[in-house]
Order: structure tokens, then sequence, then C-alpha cells
């Protein structure tokens, strides 16, 4: 009884210890500011959620870790350099990920030839378990890389998928992308405006 009484004294207590007098009403902000508060707010969320773009690891060489091609051959990062290359490292079971999967690809169309583009599975099922996902998206084979014991995710230190690193033509990172982006998007083409 005594604990109930005491647990409830401690309750009253943190209610009102969160109520304190609230400032005078201020007038409403204009459109403009509101507007300018919920984009402050979107990036204050994106930060506390570690999106957006980490360029701490700049000049760092690609690991020489090795996962599988499409066809199921063991590549790394640096036996597919020589241009600059955009490295996404996805899942099918994670949500953003399969969200920029389309504006990936459609990156990887307008640039051929300047910038390659991959994303590599880090899913631990066979690789017939990520081609039969991709084609069930309609996703084409740039995708289909895998790496079932996401290994680049370990040699690379990430945390948090969908996260995209692009590497120079020499093999160096210039940056990597955590979170989801549009690919097409202005956001986009200023990052890769660092390669050319």
């Amino acid at each position: 009884m005594l604990f109930t009484r005491l647990i409830v004294l401690l309750l009253v207590g943190l209610v009102a210890s969160g109520c304190d007098r609230q400032k005078a009403d201020a007038p409403q902000a204009p459109a403009a500011d509101a507007a300018n508060a919920a984009a402050a707010d979107t990036a204050a969320a994106d930060a506390a959620s570690g999106k957006g773009v980490d360029r701490s690891h700049k000049g760092e060489a690609a690991p020489a870790t090795l996962f599988k091609t499409p066809d199921g051959a063991d590549t790394s990062i640096a036996r597919l350099g020589g241009k600059p290359l955009l490295v996404n490292l996805w899942a099918s079971w994670c949500a953003p990920c399969v969200k920029e999967l389309p504006t990936l690809e459609a990156l990887e169309a307008a640039r051929k030839g300047k910038l390659a583009v991959i994303a590599v599975s880090q899913d631990m099922g066979p690789q017939s378990s990520v081609d039969a996902f991709l084609a069930s998206k309609k996703l084409g084979r740039f995708a289909a890389y895998h790496d079932p014991d996401m290994a680049l995710t370990s040699a690379l230190g990430v945390q948090v998928m969908p996260t995209s690193i692009l590497y120079d033509a020499a093999g160096k990172e210039v940056w990597r992308y955590t979170g989801d982006m549009d690919w097409m998007g202005a956001e986009a083409a200023a990052l890769l405006a660092d390669v050319g």
C-alpha cells in the first residue's frame, strides 16, 4: 500500500513538473516562415537519424572485400574501377532501399559511360532469391550484385541501409550518403557533380 502511494505521488510530481507557464500567444507565422520551419524540422529529423552526406572518409581506398556479380563470380569495388562508381548497399527487407532502387536504375541509364552504378544486396539468402525479388519489382541487373555475408557493410563500417558510396575513377571514396534519395533529383545531381 505504501509502495502504491509512493508511485502515485511520483507520477503526480512528474506530471506537474512537465507543465510550465506558457509564453504569451505569439501571432501566427506567415506561410513562408511555416514552410521554413517545416524544412528545418525535416533537416533536424534527417540529422538525428543519420541521414545525409558524410565526407569524413574522403580519400580512403575502396576495400578489397569480395562480393558476387549478378553471374555469381567474385568481384570487388577495385575490380570495377576505372571510372567513377556509385555503390549502393541495400536489402529486400529495407523499405527505403526498395523505394530508391528505381531511381538508381534511372541514374545508371542516364549516366551510362560516365558513372557506373551498382547496388549490392546485403540479403543473406541465395542469389536466386535476390534475382526473384528484383524480377518481381521489374528492376535490372545493376542491383543483382550480392554480398550474403554482409562483408561490405562490415568493411565499410556501414550501420544503416541504404547507404550509397561514391568512388572516383582511382577507387578513392568521395562521399557516402546514408538514407534513401531520389537519385534523379537536384540533391543527387549536386552531389554527383563532385565527379563530373
